[in-house]
């Protein structure tokens, strides 16, 4: 059954939603193994409950606390906290303590640009960058500092077995654009640990392209990557076979070879509309030029069999022993072969096989009740965490293993007090090793959540 987003909400008012689909058991593999992995109901762990203060609203139960906020100073001293919160991870410290990696999207245009810092910076004219929040077993912040700066548009990236975060660009700008003074569209490895460890340097051979996210195999060590085109021509997803795989922090420095991947017959994912469609004999073709000298990726010569586009391909996750990729939406009008409100897919390298897990809308098993799915993440119910990415309030959105969707957080709108202003999208939904928090960033005004109560119920 489907249900758009009007009904739903209607129906609702201001608490919570529930939608049920025609679920064909494609989604099961990804929450097998998890500590806790029962089905919720329809309405996951009940209706949202209005927030007093006007900030995040939650089921009940559920409890925030605001970690971060732009503007406000970093606790390092080194300047105000950047703007545009985006992608993030919670990693393992010592005694209990959990390094908080965040993104920071910001363009030249940035209000609170991410402060350059002598050692971590790449380009001094690049705004954007990730900071590192150390929170303790009770999410007090002991301290909060930059990561990396001078670089651009810090959309995603993912953590690696080996517990640094891996942040990527979501741009092409080369020197002499924007200002900057180097070329950007790459991939850097950040330490919070001890970021001067990892420093500042790009990771060249993981390509140069309009990056979004990445999951790392951490059997094999191979580096999955989504590239955000939401114009034609439309991006790629990706594989990097590194020189030392699994060899832990730095090894990806060595290099590698990039791989774009082919689906036999199928140049635009968006095509395919069906719930469990599935596709063997997945191809990956080298990458001619990584760098993208001359000619962006997506638009290289891949021989003439062609390669497999997808519009706005996003979050990417490692599960169980697959890895996920969200494409958040296709639309005809912008060239893409069909039009849907979001898609997740699963690709299995042992079996080279490619599977549509769930497909969002208009005429597809389910409507997601907003607009688009944009970063994922497992959580400790053995469900699946997606943020909203789109117009009006925005949430982060549960998806059942039976398939039923429910309204997890919601940002409140403004109701004329500067505790409420009116909230962007969702992003970088994360959880605490120990499955005890959800964090997650509002990503205009920058603000960081954290979010307990009883997850494993």
């Amino acid at each position: 059954m489907s249900a758009t987003r009007r009904q739903i909400l209607a129906g609702t008012g201001a608490l919570g939603v529930g939608a049920s689909i025609a679920f064909t058991g494609a989604l099961s593999d990804l929450f097998a193994g998890t500590a806790a992995a029962q089905s919720l109901g329809q309405d996951g762990y009940g209706p949202l409950v209005p927030d007093k203060d006007g900030l995040l609203d939650l089921p009940a139960r559920f409890r925030y606390r605001v970690l971060s906020r732009e503007g406000e100073p970093l606790r390092s001293g080194e300047g105000p906290v950047p703007s545009n919160h985006d992608g993030m991870t919670a990693l393992p410290g010592r005694g209990g303590r959990v390094h908080l990696v965040r993104n920071h999207e910001n363009r030249p245009t940035a209000k609170f640009p991410v402060p350059t810092v002598e050692g971590l910076t790449y380009d001094p004219a690049g705004k954007g960058g990730c900071t590192a929040l150390t929170l303790d077993s009770r999410n007090n912040v002991l301290a909060e500092r930059v990561a990396i700066a001078g670089t651009a548009v810090n959309c995603a990236g993912g953590p690696t077995p080996w517990h640094t975060w891996l942040t990527c660009e979501e741009t092409e700008d080369k020197a002499g654009t924007n200002g900057y003074t180097k070329d950007h569209g790459f991939i850097f490895e950040v330490d919070p640990s001890d970021p001067r460890r990892s420093g500042a340097v790009p990771l060249t051979a993981m390509g140069r392209f309009q990056h979004e996210a990445i999951a790392v195999d951490p059997r094999l060590g191979i580096v999955y990557e989504t590239e955000d085109a939401f114009l034609e021509p439309f991006g790629l997803f990706y594989r990097f076979l590194p020189k030392k795989p699994l060899g832990g922090a730095g090894s990806l420095r060595a290099g590698g070879r990039l791989q774009a991947m082919r689906v036999p017959g199928v140049p635009d994912l968006s095509s395919i509309q069906e719930t469990g469609a599935s596709f063997d004999g997945i191809d990956w073709v080298d990458v001619p030029d990584p760098l993208a000298v001359e000619t962006p990726v997506r638009l290289q010569d891949f021989g003439p069999k062609g390669i497999t586009h997808a519009q706005k391909l996003e979050g990417c996750y490692w599960g169980g022993h697959c890895v996920y990729f969200v494409s958040s939406f296709a639309r005809g009008s912008d060239g893409s072969a069909a039009d849907h409100f979001g898609q997740i897919w699963r690709y299995d390298p042992k079996l080279r096989r490619l599977t549509l897990v769930i497909a969002f809308g208009p005429d597809t098993d389910i409507q997601l009740p907003g607009e688009s799915p944009d970063n994922i993440c497992l959580a400790p119910s053995g469900g699946l965490m997606v943020c909203e990415d789109g117009n009006g309030a925005q949430h982060v959105f549960g998806v059942t293993r039976g398939g039923e969707v429910y309204a997890m957080a919601r940002g409140r709108q403004n109701i004329g007090t500067p505790q409420a202003p009116e909230w962007g999208e969702f992003a970088g939904v994360t959880f605490s090793p120990d499955g005890d928090t959800m964090y997650v960033n509002c990503y205009t005004p920058g603000t960081t959540f954290a979010v307990t109560g009883p997850w494993r119920r």
